[in-house]
């Protein structure tokens, strides 16, 4: 009966020795499972953040791009509103020198220079900003982009179309229309 002891000592030793390999070997496997699932984890996380960071940086690049547009409109059409206040005063001089018959020229010789000389430098400052004149000539085809057309009239000799009579000159600011010239426009075919 000793060598039933000696067999079952010896399934003892085996049954420890089985779960001593493959128990340790059991954790090796779990531990590198879950070190891999945490890594492909970090993976992702890292992605997902890296993924983040680049569309911040787009998006301050954008902004960046966005105010550097918006500082150049300022900095070229900011002004507009102060330009189009001013179009009247050149307006009324403009007229002012249209109405001067050659007898008040040389009764006010010396008003009418000042005169002169205040339109000039309206244009010279209007020039220095950006600012200029849309000045049809009678004869020219009119052009809804720089023209706006107060009345039509049919004109003997002209062709539809044609500008037969500029009642205010037209401003631009840089490529941008201040205000239109003021056109009279022929409706008749030439004949």
């Amino acid at each position: 009966m000793a060598e039933p002891k000696k067999e079952d000592a010896f399934l003892d030793d085996l049954d420890a020795l089985e779960e001593e390999l493959f128990g340790e070997e059991e954790i090796d496997i779990t531990q590198e499972e879950e070190d891999a699932d945490e890594l492909e984890a970090l993976r992702a996380e890292r992605d997902q953040l890296k993924d983040r960071v680049m569309r911040v940086m787009a998006d301050a690049e954008n902004s960046r791009k966005r105010s550097e547009r918006d500082r150049r409109e300022a900095e070229q059409y900011g002004g507009s509103k102060l330009a189009r206040d001013m179009l009247p005063v050149y307006d009324n001089l403009h007229r002012a020198l249209e109405t001067v018959t050659d007898e008040a020229r040389e009764a006010n010789k010396a008003l009418i220079e000042g005169i002169e000389l205040t339109q000039r430098e309206i244009l010279n400052v209007f020039a220095k900003h950006g600012i200029e004149k849309v000045a049809p000539e009678v004869g020219e085809k009119f052009d809804p982009k720089h023209h706006q057309a107060m009345f039509e009239a049919p004109v003997p000799n002209t062709v539809a179309g044609d500008i037969i009579q500029v009642m205010a000159e037209g401003f631009m600011l840089h490529d941008r229309l201040l205000r239109p010239a003021q056109v009279g426009v022929s409706s008749t075919p030439k004949s």
